[in-house]
């Protein structure tokens, strides 16, 4: 007897091809596709999808899931949306390896903003103690990828200065080390201190490490490259692939604003990349709202040490001077705030810098500053920072996919937390007609899966592993805004992860059948 039998829907299985009529059978965790009459079969479970398209999960290879997941095991906010499979440690995040527990708990801090806190204390070390944390504990999928931030940590320390020969020599045996116990390849956030520190030539050295096991370069650029030219921070990264020769992927890929070149200049860099034979691809969001820790816009050298260091500066008034004068401006005005923890800091949420800086009768800056100190680094932001009018283009790329860059706390979250996925198929594809549906599905299934390297996910295929969604093509959507983030989708009806029903009829029923999908290890 079958585990699981979904018929009457429209398969539409990921490859971009169109859907047909066909029932999905699923079996000991893997997929059967059968066409005609499934009358005679009996299963377990029977699901009618009559009226309804039955795709792969969704791979989203940009999430800040991998600790608070650890407290909200259920995931609501992303499986909801018909997510199956995360990538966390992006952004050159990742919190494995450290050497000790002190270390550890150090870069949590700092990037508290971001990532939050683990709900429990931070017990492992290694990348494999890491992902034992997920296996069958939470609801979805969990692939990881290195960060470079905790590979200067081990090698170099938290300070600004370039590595020797000798510390480079260990960031490379940590990147080998990481990568056997199963990391997919090494990430950067060139703006995220200490990762920040490191050069593009180190940033070679370490990529074709990555490369020669069979990894990815996932890269958040540097933003400081900008006074260069608009695509100065994308053509390092276009660079590193050129003389590492690992695969490189632009996370977060976007037009910034209006008047930042053209957003045919940014698309132009990755068809010029792919036609000169390098591998080059991109993600992008669906919502034209950045989000990250407000930390970001602080200068590098109030960092140069560690969080130590970034509080002392914050209390220091000849720092903070300094911190001021080279504070970007938009970091004060188009800048909301939220995970206020403390209780007379709650009134702040969803505010912006200057309104909360006028409730406070301060300076913005000082503000902004004296609410860090208070709230122990872990503030963070929803800004604007995509152009609205061309991210279409983008997300209707043929060499783009999906991803949410959800960040999971706060009571104001950047609305794509919710709505990432379903405003793709609500608006993108149903209502703009921007892409057609099996081309969406395709950038949200098969297209990350395959740029990640799973070998069994992201298409419906006889073989392979049954992460499922059904929706309702005529009925899905967002109601999740700016101004009210916290909606789930309606339309999703069924999320199946790994053959279990983790969604049922819009309702979370509890599994939690999700594992980590360990790089080079059988059975992820």
């Amino acid at each position: 007897m079958l585990d699981l039998l979904i018929k009457n829907g429209q398969i539409i299985d990921g490859t971009g091809s169109p859907g047909f009529s066909g029932a999905v059978l699923v079996e000991n965790e893997r997929i059967a596709i059968q066409r005609g009459d499934v009358t005679h079969l009996e299963a377990g479970r029977v699901i009618d999808a009559e009226g309804q398209v039955v795709c792969p999960g969704f791979v989203d290879l940009h999430s800040h899931a991998g600790l608070t997941i650890l407290g909200e095991p259920h995931h609501d906010p992303k499986v909801r949306q018909g997510v199956t499979t995360e990538l966390v440690g992006i952004d050159g995040i990742s919190h494995a390896p450290f050497k000790t527990q002190e270390e550890l708990h150090r870069y949590i801090w700092l990037d508290s903003g971001l990532n939050s806190y683990p709900p429990m204390p931070a017990d492992w070390l290694t990348v494999a103690e890491l992902l034992t944390k997920y296996d069958e504990q939470v609801a979805i999928n969990m692939a990881y990828i290195l960060g470079n931030s905790p590979v200067r940590i081990w090698g170099v320390g938290w300070n600004d200065r370039p590595a020797t020969a000798a510390e480079m020599e260990d960031m490379k045996a940590v990147i080998r080390e990481a990568m056997e116990e199963g990391a997919w390849g090494l990430s950067t956030g060139l703006d995220y201190p200490p990762g920040a520190y490191a050069s593009t030539e180190e940033l070679v050295a370490l990529s074709e490490t990555a490369n020669r096991l069979g990894g990815i370069y996932h890269t958040h650029t540097r933003a400081s490259l900008l006074s260069q030219g608009h695509l100065a921070p994308w053509e390092e990264a276009v660079e590193i692939g050129r003389r590492s020769g690992i695969p490189v992927h632009l996370t977060h890929y976007r037009q910034g604003a209006q008047g930042l070149g053209s957003h045919l200049d940014y698309l132009g860099l990755v068809e010029s990349a792919r036609d000169e034979g390098l591998d080059v691809t991109f993600d992008c969001y669906t919502y034209p709202y950045s989000g990250t820790t407000i930390t970001i816009g602080l200068p590098h050298w109030a960092k140069d040490g560690g969080p130590e260091r970034l509080i002392a500066a914050l209390k220091d008034p000849d720092d903070r001077a300094r911190m001021k004068r080279e504070l970007a401006q938009n970091r004060l005005e188009n800048n909301w705030l939220t995970n206020f923890t403390q209780p007379q800091n709650k009134k702040y949420d969803g505010r912006l810098v200057t309104e909360i800086a006028e409730m406070r009768g301060q300076d913005p800056a000082d503000a902004l500053f004296d609410l860090l100190l208070e709230e122990n680094l872990g503030i963070s932001t929803v800004g604007l920072g995509t152009n609205p009018q061309t991210l279409p283009a983008f997300v209707s790329h043929p060499y783009g996919m999906i991803a949410s860059d959800a960040i999971l706390f706060g009571e104001y979250p950047n609305p794509r937390t919710y709505g990432c996925f379903p405003i793709v198929l609500a608006e993108f594809v149903r209502a703009e007609k921007h892409l057609r549906l099996p081309e969406a599905i395709r950038k949200m299934t098969s297209f990350p899966a395959q740029r990640l390297g799973l070998p069994d996910r992201g298409v419906l295929r006889d073989g392979f592993r049954p992460d499922i969604v059904i929706f309702d093509p005529a009925m899905v959507k967002t109601h999740a805004t700016k101004d009210d983030p916290k909606h789930y989708p309606v339309g999703i009806n069924y999320v199946i992860v790994n053959g279990q029903v983790v969604i049922e009829n819009g309702t979370n029923t509890g599994a939690l059948p999700g594992r980590a999908l360990r790089r080079g290890h059988a059975h992820t």
